[in-house]
């Protein structure tokens, strides 16, 4: 099984040009993944900078066919014409999704700080060694209270989701109301996308804390599969706006009951497609 994970920046590549199709491309040319997670995708924003009033969940959509789209919105505002203003994150699968669902983000004040709305994106696949809960988020930036409030909740929900199908609920239901009908639930889990925080930050660690119903904890996938190695940097590389050193905030991290189905992953350290560079995971699927 193969994940790409990747902050597109609207699309926008470090020479200005905004191009879903060449950042396709590029993810193609990494790995035929069988899921895909994006960062960053805008609808209707006209005003970021090189674009449009696009909407580029239903552009990503049309360049990723076969694949099903499970889309949230940390920002969804009102535009002119009625039109909704929105911009989040999206995952693309080519196995059966099962379920979804989107999960705002704690936002607490911190006076001074410009912030804004956060969501992580949950899908439910169905993939060959079973069901499989993938999410996907983007933490807030410019604020660190902001960003370690997300992390305790992104462990909290796999914390929830993993005493969910601890029960596996297999109850009858004597209504007509087929909404309480259960779905498939699963400690086997995966969590993308750039969380906005080197790995010294102790949001890291946070993360990756152990659950409070003894589920399998997240880890660092690739700290189990390089040991001590040095993250990659995935962030400002080719562009120093944001930072005069590169540096990792964009990680993937996996449930214990997967790490020995870690078979590989790596960062695409060439790519100018965009101001932070796509990773790649590799999973034993038998």
């Amino acid at each position: 099984m193969k994940l790409v994970t990747w902050n597109i920046q609207w699309g926008r590549g470090l020479d200005g040009r905004v191009d879903l199709a060449r950042m396709v491309r590029t993810a193609r040319a990494m790995a035929d993944f069988d899921v895909i997670c994006f960062q960053e995708v805008a609808d209707n924003f006209a005003g970021l900078a090189g674009l449009d009033d696009a909407d580029q969940f239903a552009q990503l959509a049309s360049l990723l066919p076969g694949y099903t789209r499970v889309a949230g919105y940390g920002i969804d505002v009102g535009g002119e014409g009625g039109r909704r203003r929105r911009f989040g994150n999206a995952i693309f699968s080519r196995y059966s999704v099962l379920s979804a669902r989107r999960h705002a983000l704690p936002w607490p004040a911190d006076p001074g700080r410009k912030t804004m709305a956060r969501v992580a994106v949950e899908a439910t696949v169905q993939a060959p060694m079973g069901p499989l809960r993938i999410t996907t988020t983007h933490l807030e930036y410019y604020s660190d209270t902001q960003r370690r409030a997300q992390a305790r909740r992104l462990r909290n929900i796999h914390d929830e989701a993993c005493q969910r199908a601890a029960l596996q609920p297999r109850w009858e239901n004597e209504e007509s109301n087929v909404t309480f009908d259960p779905t498939p639930q699963t400690m086997d889990a995966i969590l993308s996308g750039d969380f906005n925080f080197p790995p010294e930050n102790p949001a890291y660690g946070e993360i990756q804390n152990p659950l409070s119903g003894h589920g399998p904890a997240y880890r660092d996938a690739w700290a189990l599969a390089h040991e001590h190695a040095p993250h990659p940097p995935t962030f400002c590389l080719h562009d120093h706006g944001y930072a005069k050193e590169p540096y990792c905030c964009d990680f993937v991290f996996v449930s214990a009951s997967l790490a020995a189905r870690v078979r590989a992953i790596s960062a695409n350290l060439e790519t100018r497609d965009s101001d932070h560079q796509p990773v790649l995971l590799e999973l034993d699927d038998r």
